[in-house]
């Protein structure tokens, strides 16, 4: 299990499941907030409690970025709405992690700005890119 929280500590988040590797999307707003995202469904790997904001790119793809109403750290995004079996795709910003909490992840990149395709593994690590 991994855990993290916004820098004041009013937002937490649990990822239950082993979390096998971060991505790296390179779209206009996660190259902006600079996460690593891990990814599961809400309410089944992750939980994310506490008051966050939400912010919904205009004319986008279905999801909301959550902040910290206190501090405006980036925790995570969550779909707008669920998939066909109910279940609704949840991801926890790992740089609010504990460092050696996910220093040893494999990073995978993802073209959210181009084709939206899983890109070619440059075999990095959380920590090559993080320390």
């Amino acid at each position: 299990m991994i855990d993290g929280s916004c820098h004041c500590g009013a937002v937490q988040w649990q990822f239950k499941k082993p979390v096998e590797f971060a991505t790296a999307c390179n779209c206009t707003i996660c190259r902006r907030y600079g996460a690593l995202w891990a990814y599961d469904f809400e309410g089944e790997g992750i939980t994310l409690d506490g008051p966050t904001q939400e912010y919904v790119r205009p004319g986008r793809d279905g999801i909301g970025f959550h902040f910290c109403t206190h501090c405006g750290c980036v925790l995570g995004w969550r779909a707008l709405h669920p998939e066909a079996d109910g279940r609704r795709r949840i991801a926890v910003n790992l740089r609010t992690a504990e460092p050696e909490a996910v220093a040893d992840l494999p990073v995978k990149r993802f073209n959210g700005v181009g084709d939206g395709e899983q890109q070619p593994s440059n075999n990095h690590r959380v920590a090559d890119i993080w320390f």
